[in-house]
Parts: structure tokens; C-alpha cells; sequence
């Protein structure tokens, strides 16, 4: 694990599709809980007929104005996902936090997640795989 600034604040959270969420305009991100609610507000993943579900993380920054710092990085992608998959997919990640930015971050929340990394999980599958599958392999990106 590498270390930043002294310790490293690297939460995962899970942005289910289907959850419903309204636009947080306006609402000011307070919590680490918040951010990811604000970001499952922006999520929209690719259409079934344009890539098949699948799970992608990404490790983002933000400054204290709740802009990206830096560049998001994609560390997981399913491993059966084709490379029409992953495209469709880091396209509609890259397009939510376009969509989430900047984070209303609130003074205090501002100064505690400015420049900390952030793991990010968007999780896309309708059901679990049955117990007679083999189990799926993973793949870091």
C-alpha cells in the first residue's frame, strides 16, 4: 500500500445500477458517505446492446474546490469483459464524474478529502453468478 501525505484514505464503495438517486444539485457533501452518493447520482452505465455488464474501479483526487485533481486511474475490470466492454465502460465512468464535478464539498469535508485517493467501484451486474458457473477470473487493469 503506498502512503501520501502520512496515511492514505483510500475507500471502496459500490455504485449499483438501479438505485435510485435524485440529483444531489446543491446538496453539500459533508461525508465520505456523501461523496459516494453524490457520485451514484451521476452514474449511467453503457446500454446492454452497447457492452456487456461488468465491474470497474477507479481510483480518483479531488482538490478542496471538488475538482478531479490529477487523473482518474482505472485499477480493476472484470476479466471477461471484452475490449469493447472496457471501453464502453471507462467512457461512462470518465462521463459521470464529468457529470459530479465539481463535489459541493462542504469547508470541512473539503480540507479532510482534498488530495486523497479515493477507490471508486461501479458494479453493473444484474445477478450473481448460479453455483454451477465456473468462477469468473479477475483481471487488474
Amino acid at each position: 500500500m503506498v502512503r501520501r501525505g502520512g496515511r492514505l484514505l483510500l475507500v471502496a464503495a459500490m455504485l449499483l445500477l438501479g438505485v435510485p438517486g435524485a440529483a444531489a444539485q446543491g446538496a453539500q457533501v459533508n461525508t465520505i458517505q456523501d461523496i459516494f452518493r453524490h457520485l451514484r447520482t451521476c452514474w449511467r452505465p453503457p446500454p446492454p446492446a452497447m457492452a456487456r455488464p461488468l465491474d470497474i474501479t477507479v481510483v480518483v483526487s479531488f482538490n478542496r474546490a471538488g475538482n478531479i485533481l490529477g487523473h482518474p486511474r482505472i485499477t480493476y475490470e472484470s476479466a471477461e469483459a471484452s475490449d469493447n466492454d472496457r471501453l464502453q465502460y471507462r467512457i461512462a465512468v470518465m462521463e459521470a464524474l464529468q457529470r459530479c464535478t465539481p463535489v459541493p464539498f462542504t469547508d470541512a469535508m473539503a480540507g479532510a478529502a482534498a488530495g486523497r485517493p479515493f477507490a471508486i467501484q461501479f458494479r453493473n451486474r444484474k445477478t450473481s453468478p448460479d453455483k454451477t458457473s465456473p468462477p469468473t477470473q479477475e483481471r487488474r487493469a
